[in-house]
């Protein structure tokens, strides 16, 4: 009996097929445990979130932190996700000589309608075990904010949250990183016409 299994990747076997021209500029994929995964299409409620998030975000944390948008990120389990923004601390060589690492990460967002449940289901997990501290997820199936703090891990080695909040999209969250800056959610989920 044949037993087929998926080729996993290393990190640099990965980074060795982007070098080699193995993936084009406008292949959207990302390395998740080891498997090349392919990025959903973004739609236009995605699109008009992520606009939105990134006009206020810039705004709100220009001069305390970096903000990377849709570019990947290094975690231990053979993973570099792009998730939507990543608030960053800064760094001397503006993170010119290696991509940004759990320890740099501040807070993930991502942004989720079609992809809901893997974004609930594998990126969370896998946030969580790369110990990063805070995770939102903007809900745009059911218009509103999950917000997701308190890495742990569970006895049979599954990793989660221990806190999760929900934010509907007309109040306003504060930063755990940033305490004194406040998000208005009204001015970031896409506006559907009545």
């Amino acid at each position: 009996m044949t037993i087929i299994t998926a080729k996993r990747f290393t990190l640099e076997e990965y980074h060795r097929l982007a070098d080699l021209g193995f993936f084009s500029e406008d292949d959207r994929v990302e390395l998740i445990r080891g498997e090349i995964i392919q990025m959903a299409a973004k739609g236009t409620a995605h699109t008009n979130c992520c606009r939105n998030l990134l006009r206020e975000l810039a705004a709100l944390i220009a001069g305390q932190a970096e903000l990377q948008c849709q570019d990947p990120i290094t975690l231990p389990s053979n993973s570099e996700p792009e998730p939507d923004f990543v608030i960053l601390r800064q760094r001397d060589d503006n993170y010119r000589y290696a991509l940004p690492n759990p320890s740099d990460v501040l807070l993930i967002i991502e942004i989720a309608n079609s992809t809901l449940k893997y974004d609930q289901e594998v990126k969370l997990p896998l946030y969580a075990e790369a110990g990063i501290s805070d995770y939102w997820l903007f809900n745009l199936v059911e218009n509103h904010l999950e917000a997701y703090s308190e890495p742990y891990q569970e006895l049979q080695g599954t990793f989660g949250y221990r806190v999760k909040r929900i934010f509907l999209l007309n109040e306003v969250v504060t930063f755990i990183c940033f305490p004194d800056l406040s998000l208005d959610l009204s001015r970031v989920f896409p506006k559907f016409k009545e």
